[in-house]
């Protein structure tokens, strides 16, 4: 199985809705919120549930770019507003960010693996790198 196939795979599994249990981007957000003061910091005055409602939207542009090797308008508009310019989300941060979405799907995802960790991280290294990219360019 490929690494595409198994991010594919492994992104089903984590979206089913498990009885008790917050879903994958809400346990997501508290993991990353508690990772990091400053990462509490940068959203301290945010819906939460808009927030994540943004990032599943956002999530398919990272995989589009893996799968297509071009910035859609959402990814490109996501740099921008992330760079020093506005919201300055240092790049730092998308490392612990995808730190805490791995460590995430390793709580969701039942058959969790080395290799199904990396295809998560080799998926989204490529739109990751281009957001740490615009942090000094948009």
């Amino acid at each position: 199985m490929s690494f595409e196939e198994l991010f594919d795979a492994s992104y089903e599994r984590v979206l089913q809705p498990r009885p008790g249990f917050p879903d994958f981007f809400e346990a997501f957000y508290r993991r990353f919120l508690m990772a990091s003061p400053e990462v509490r910091a940068l959203f301290r005055n945010t819906d939460m549930a808009v927030q994540r409602s943004m990032l599943k939207k956002s999530f398919f542009s990272l995989v589009a770019f893996y799968a297509s090797g071009n910035v859609d308008d959402v990814l490109h508009r996501i740099a921008c507003l992330h760079s020093a310019r506005h919201l300055s989300i240092k790049p730092h941060l998308y490392d612990l960010w995808l730190d805490c979405l791995t460590d995430t799907v390793r709580a969701y995802d039942w058959e969790c693996s080395d290799d199904i960790e990396l295809a998560w991280r080799l998926v989204l290294s490529p739109g990751i790198t281009y957001m740490k990219f615009g942090y000094d360019h948009f």
